[in-house]
């Protein structure tokens, strides 16, 4: 008999909201009831992809224009989704990414201009119907995020910053948008307030997936 289906989660929000160390923690309180886990990220998730990844988070803001960018980062995610994600769910392994396509909705098809239904079209041209079973999206206010994403960075060489340099209406249409989206697709998604202390914030996402999956709490 074949593994159920795994689960795909995925983590959304502007910079610096606290993805990275929220998913940790997720995937350990998983664990703690016999839940295999994978952590992923985008753009990331297989060789390839993280070779992608380099091109757009590093270097000058100006390096790419939006749909530029778009195009990239969906040459990333269909490696991903086909080379790890898909794999991992067919074996029954629930799957955390740290920003999946909502990520280049917001960053190009709302900030950068290109516009929802254009990233929607190539969505569905590269993934089809291929969606998150959860989208967690982390919302706090712009200064604090991106004042904890530059604390992140000190003491980096090769920060992967590029984003962040863009400037502050940019991030403020950013925080917009993923707003917009967790409105539109509530059935998928839960917006978490961000601006509070780490274990706060564990337990909301926590209790979002509870509810989103039956789980015991």
């Amino acid at each position: 008999m074949s593994a159920a289906r795994g689960r795909f989660i995925t983590l959304e929000g502007g910079e610096g909201a606290g993805k990275s160390t929220q998913i940790r923690l997720l995937a350990d309180r998983l664990a703690e009831r016999g839940i295999e886990t994978l952590l992923t990220r985008e753009p990331g998730g297989t060789a390839g992809a993280e070779a992608i990844r380099s091109l757009l988070v590093t270097g000058d803001p100006d390096r790419w224009d939006a749909m530029t960018e778009t195009l990239l980062h969906y040459a990333a995610r269909r490696a991903h989704v086909e080379k790890t994600v898909k794999p991992a769910l067919g074996r029954g392994v629930w799957v955390i990414s740290d920003r999946f396509a909502d990520s280049t909705m917001a960053y190009q098809g709302y900030a950068g201009a290109v516009g929802r239904e254009v990233v929607a079209a190539l969505h569905k041209l590269v993934l089809g119907d291929f969606a998150p079973d959860l989208t967690l999206v982390l919302d706090l206010p712009v200064e604090t995020g991106l004042a904890r994403a530059k604390q992140r960075m000190q003491g980096h060489k090769a920060a992967e910053d590029r984003y962040e340099r863009m400037g502050r209406d940019f991030h403020d249409r950013l925080r917009g948008a993923f707003r917009d989206i967790a409105a539109r697709e509530p059935q998928r998604c839960r917006l978490i307030d961000a601006d509070r202390d780490v274990e706060s914030v564990a337990v909301a996402l926590w209790h979002a997936v509870v509810a989103q999956f039956s789980l015991q709490p």
